[in-house]
């Protein structure tokens, strides 16, 4: 009898272990579905022109990204009419791209894009020479002159048409050149040009270069809240006097601008990672206080914007970095986030298994010795109801078989009183039928 006590009953246990082993499986392939692939170390942004200011940040956010391990390639364009081409070709290889707010109007029902919130103010800058018009001209004064609209393709190229076309001003009454970049403000002040037109942050070098170039005035849109009601994307700016330099007294009085705001936009495919890092450059680069705005005002969320905000753009305006990347490097926390991720469904399953198992494995092992009791109690009622339906040795025969049959029980030690207990019993009856029938 010995061999048939045991630490464990092997035969419970496999029967257990191979449905749990099976459910844990299950729920290692259902976590692995929602475990996104480690980021890559390398990602591409679509700036801007040469120069300008687009490739300037795009520069900067290569040295936020640099500092955890992921590669920023800039890559230059006309504009953000290109960015957001490139952004729309799956095959163009961008990741994200700075655009210009009013670009976006002709938007796609199948565009994959998502918004990561809007950067900074993008005024519209006009500049003239002395004497070409009067200091209090509106943009309609504009009309019959030479003017710089910024390069085909660019964002400050679109604007300019929309503004100058709500005035009457088109190319059949005014000579509109395609030009940007340095050479308007040589031109301009050289008299070749009238006035140029620019669309960029106050540290754009184009815009500081006309702000300070001797002769060059900055126009006062008398008429800015009027072009807010006219186009939804526009906002209402003022420049204070002395905003850009008080012993200057650069501008030397308060002007009247309209703005429109650079928003990063990102494929929808973009490794949520990847978005993360580009957040957090993005308030590295553009939260710090400015002429136009207010200390962490920017970046935030895009208002009224054509495409939807990034999931993660959201959480992030609304509850800052993710947990694990304050504490930890960001490889660290990527590696810890994605360890989470797979772990927690495979705890939600191990919990239970380990809470539950021995349960099910002692209902295993009692159920085979109920059984047995269940077949003694129902010999013994037999016997007691009517004694001389067998004879006695037909009865201790009907006995000796479920005692063999007790015997062969394999029965774990932490089970080993109900076993015997079951003998016991087993006795009793057989003291029973020795009563209750002749011999």
């Amino acid at each position: 009898m010995p061999e048939k006590l045991k630490l464990l009953s092997w035969r419970d246990v496999v029967f257990i272990a191979i449905p749990s082993l099976l459910l844990i499986l299950v729920a290692f392939w259902v976590a692995a579905r929602y475990i996104k692939p480690a980021p890559p170390a390398r990602m591409v942004i679509s700036t801007g022109s040469e120069g300008g200011a687009y490739q300037r940040f795009g520069a900067l956010y290569a040295d936020v990204l640099a500092k955890n391990g992921v590669e920023l390639i800039a890559k230059p364009s006309a504009g953000s009419p290109e960015n957001l081409q490139r952004l729309r070709d799956p095959n163009s290889g961008v990741d994200a791209a700075f655009i210009q707010g009013g670009t976006t109007f002709s938007k796609s029902d199948d565009d994959a894009l998502v918004s990561l919130g809007e950067l900074y103010y993008e005024p519209l800058w006009i500049f003239y020479r002395d004497g070409v018009i009067k200091e209090d001209a509106r943009v309609l004064d504009l009309r019959g002159k030479r003017l710089a609209i910024g390069q085909v393709g660019s964002g400050t190229q679109r604007l300019a048409m929309e503004m100058l076309s709500v005035n009457g001003i088109d190319a059949q009454n005014t000579r509109l050149i395609s030009a940007g970049g340095f050479e308007v403000a040589s031109q301009l002040q050289a008299g070749e040009i009238d006035a140029v037109l620019v669309v960029g942050p106050t540290q754009s070098a184009l815009v500081w270069a006309l702000l300070y170039s001797p002769g060059v005035h900055l126009l006062d849109v008398t008429q800015a809240e009027a072009y807010t009601r006219q186009f939804a994307y526009l906002k209402h700016l003022v420049l204070p006097r002395g905003a850009i330099d008080l012993v200057q007294d650069i501008p030397p009085r308060d002007i009247q601008m309209v703005s429109t705001t650079a928003t990063l936009l990102a494929r929808e495919d973009t490794h949520p990672a990847l978005i993360w890092l580009l957040l957090q450059a993005a308030s590295a680069v553009h939260g710090e206080p400015g002429v136009f705005q207010k200390p962490a005002e920017f970046p935030h969320t895009e208002r009224n914007g054509e495409f939807p905000m990034a999931q993660e753009a959201v959480r992030y305006y609304t509850n800052g970095k993710p947990f694990l990347q304050r504490y930890l490097p960001f490889w660290a926390a990527i590696l810890a986030d994605r360890l989470l991720v797979l772990l927690v469904p495979i705890l939600a399953v191990l919990y239970p298994l380990f809470r539950f198992a021995p349960s099910i494995y002692g209902w295993r092992v009692r159920s085979r010795i109920y059984r047995r009791y269940g077949e003694l109690k129902f010999l013994e009622s037999e016997v007691e109801e009517d004694p001389q339906r067998h004879t006695r040795d037909e009865w201790l025969r009907k006995l000796d078989e479920i005692e063999a049959d007790v015997s062969r029980i394999h029965t774990p030690l932490a089970f080993a009183d109900m076993f015997y207990t079951l003998r016991q019993h087993t006795g009793l009856v057989r003291e029973t039928i020795m009563k209750r029938t002749a011999s």
